[in-house]
């Protein structure tokens, strides 16, 4: 029987956000499960700053501009809890904004009480050593006061770790899933005498690209390189922090030809670069903020467009796959030669390796959530 559900979210939604592209594919996922469900998020106008609660793409309340708008995003849900009443959904999926307090915990004990089971999910977890700045670590303050009792409230909460319990509160472990419908097959490109690495991502402090770059270093500083290797970066610095990291090292040590920043890049344009591409290189700084076991969005894209790929940390998705190299969880410089030589043991073809997670689609990631509450 078909269950009326909603896909809750606290932030906007973009046509080329990769977390955008990902709720869009949950959201599809739990169609393709019998689900009728809409999808509910929190959206900024560019243009005039009006603040709007949207279901799908009809306005459920407009929130007004200004700092008392801002204010009501956090305190008022009940336009939220009339709207799922109203409809009689069963079944809300929440993705975690890091946001507990008293007004949120309310309205989710409020849909306790009219039996709708509610699930939060946490898209990593731990969390709190990705908080730095002053700001940043008020709103983490707040959010942990209160996160404790709000899991307390909920029918479980849905996370990518191995934790069996979050906030005392059980799990329902599933890993990141895959749209394969968005995501062209890479085509074979071979080149001879070079080796291209692709890293793709919101630049963060734990992807760990600056690794990249000293084990780059390190090898055109060697008399050993017969091959030319570049890492071309795909994505936006996140912050000053990562810029800092990164730029600096590939200036000082003259390595502009080898390491290309392209900034963002959608559609065919990273569809070509992908065709162009080699190896993918995953998250190889995820011990700076603590976590050791992930199933990160990136691998999977990665195998779903047939490339091989590198990473530090354990996703059980990937650790037995010929396709994958790993490399320390540490702050030392990734060995390119070692690479080198991955690389041209790979015999698999970009088919063999998307074939290898047909099993991680989103329709069965969200079944398992289902088949769990």
């Amino acid at each position: 029987m078909s269950i009326n559900a909603i896909y809750l979210s606290f932030s906007g939604d973009s046509e080329f956000s990769g977390i955008s592209k990902k709720k869009m594919a949950q959201v599809k996922g739990l169609k393709e499960c019998g689900c009728n469900v809409v999808n509910c998020y929190y959206s900024v106008n560019p243009r005039n700053g009006h603040r709007k609660w949207m279901v799908d793409d009809e306005v459920l309340i407009d929130l007004g501009t200004g700092a008392w708008a801002k204010v009501r995003k956090r305190i008022d849900y009940r336009p939220l809890l009339a709207y799922i009443l109203e409809n009689r959904v069963s079944f809300v999926y929440m993705r975690s904004d890091h946001n507990a307090n008293p007004f949120l915990i309310h309205f989710v004990k409020q849909l306790k009480k009219k039996k709708v089971a509610v699930v939060m999910e946490i898209p990593t977890y731990p969390y709190d050593q990705e908080y730095i700045t002053f700001e940043s670590k008020c709103r983490l303050f707040i959010d942990r006061l209160f996160r404790g009792k709000l899991a307390k409230q909920l029918r479980a909460i849905v996370t990518f770790s191995n934790e069996s319990t979050i906030f005392g509160q059980r799990t329902i472990r599933i890993s990141n899933g895959i749209d394969f419908s968005s995501l062209k097959l890479k085509e074979k490109n071979p080149t001879k005498g070079e080796l291209h690495l692709l890293g793709v991502a919101e630049i963060h402090y734990w992807h760990g690209f600056d690794r990249v770059v000293t084990g780059l270093r390190d090898y055109y500083r060697s008399n050993q390189h017969n091959c030319n290797v570049y890492f071309h970066i795909v994505g936006e610095f996140s912050g000053e922090r990562e810029r800092n990291e990164i730029l600096p090292l590939v200036k000082e040590n003259r390595l502009e030809r080898y390491v290309i920043l392209h900034g963002s890049l959608f559609g065919e344009n990273l569809d070509m670069l992908f065709d162009r591409a080699d190896m993918g290189i995953g998250s190889l700084g995820r011990h700076r903020s603590y976590i050791t076991y992930i199933k990160t969005l990136k691998n999977r894209e990665y195998a779903a467009r047939g490339i091989p790929f590198i990473y530090a940390e354990v996703d059980s998705d990937f650790e037995d796959m010929p396709y994958i190299m790993k490399v320390p969880a540490d702050e030392s410089p990734v060995n390119i030669k070692e690479i080198i030589d991955f690389y041209h043991r790979q015999k698999g073809t970009p088919e063999e390796i998307r074939d290898s997670v047909k099993h991680l689609s989103w329709k069965n990631q969200m079944q398992v959530v289902l088949d769990s509450i």
